[in-house]
């Protein structure tokens, strides 16, 4: 399968595409905008994959640091989110996150976090499934009250030790003294050059390694179990809906087309085409924030 070719974090080319088969001139047909075919499919579905991007936090104001002005400092997110990055000037890179951090606990889930963990619950209920595959790293799905949730890009608010490999949640704030006012994004801010050792470090008895951000950086391999689990939702859905992502970031870009290749319904809402929408049955157009919830609210055949 597509998800097992493609392991590591990357930017993807529309190249990648043509690893599925040549689509036909059905496949190509323009994505319908048909609400109302979208629901009567949604109301059958047992087992719903539902992968997100950062479109969705980005309606939550969340900085996607991609596109013009996506820049945190005078670097983009591939330039800091890398082991290289970080075997450089883990200081930069902590202040990096340290700043993503401290602006995700001012910010709250939006009608599309909440339109999906309503729906979640609803229809586990029901005893049908519904399950996110998010690329986002902010954990807004949990906080808006989803519980299956595959987090392949890993969360900021866990951390892993260089030394001893332990993984855990990490809520501090802020992480570290040392990093407590640091990590403004202006051009401006010369960097802290915090030492090594008044970074974050690890609390298991007799290690206190230096921590990192537990996320899957550009080049890095994506967690096996997680992708084991993904292959497996991906595999057992009868409709997938793409909401918020680019489809530019492999091997994530490749779920949607992968099911749709295999004749399953693809709905995608985004503000804008992707290099897969043409393959998908349905696209809306808008702030998923507003396109999503009419999409998940309850149907008229469900049981009250």
């Amino acid at each position: 399968m597509i998800v097992r070719q493609f392991t590591c974090r990357g930017i993807t080319s529309h190249l990648l595409f043509a690893r599925l088969r040549a689509p036909s001139p059905q496949d190509m047909a323009r994505p319908s905008s048909d609400l109302a075919a979208f629901r009567e499919i949604f109301s059958k579905a047992k087992h719903v994959a539902i992968l997100t991007g950062a479109g969705v936090s980005a309606e939550s104001g969340v900085p996607t640091f991609r596109g013009d002005g996506g820049y945190w400092r005078k670097w983009q997110a591939q330039d800091l989110a890398t082991p290289e990055a970080f075997s450089r000037n883990p200081s930069r890179v902590w202040e990096f996150y340290h700043y993503r951090r401290e602006v995700m606990l001012t910010k709250s889930p939006n009608p599309a976090h909440l339109a999906i963990a309503e729906c979640q619950a609803r229809l586990s209920g029901q005893g049908r499934k519904v399950t996110i595959i998010t690329q986002n790293i902010d954990e807004l799905h949990r906080r808006a009250g989803s519980n299956h949730v595959l987090e392949i890009h890993g969360s900021l608010f866990r951390t892993r030790c260089m030394s001893c490999g332990h993984e855990g949640a990490n809520h501090k704030s802020p992480i570290c003294a040392a990093l407590e006012g640091k990590g403004a994004p202006d051009p401006e801010t010369s960097d802290a050059q915090i030492p090594v050792n008044d970074l974050p470090r690890c609390e298991q008895e007799g290690c206190r390694g230096l921590l990192r951000p537990a996320v899957v950086w550009f080049g890095e391999t994506l967690d096996s179990d997680i992708l084991t689990q993904v292959e497996e939702e991906l595999e057992r859905c009868e409709l997938c809906l793409v909401v918020g992502t680019s489809s530019i970031v492999y091997p994530a870009a490749m779920f949607a087309p992968q099911v749709a290749h295999r004749g399953v319904p693809v709905a995608e809402f985004n503000m804008e085409n992707t290099p897969a929408t043409m393959r998908f049955k349905f696209h809306f157009h808008g702030p998923c924030g507003t396109t999503l919830p009419p999409a998940l609210e309850r149907h008229e055949t469900e049981l009250i």
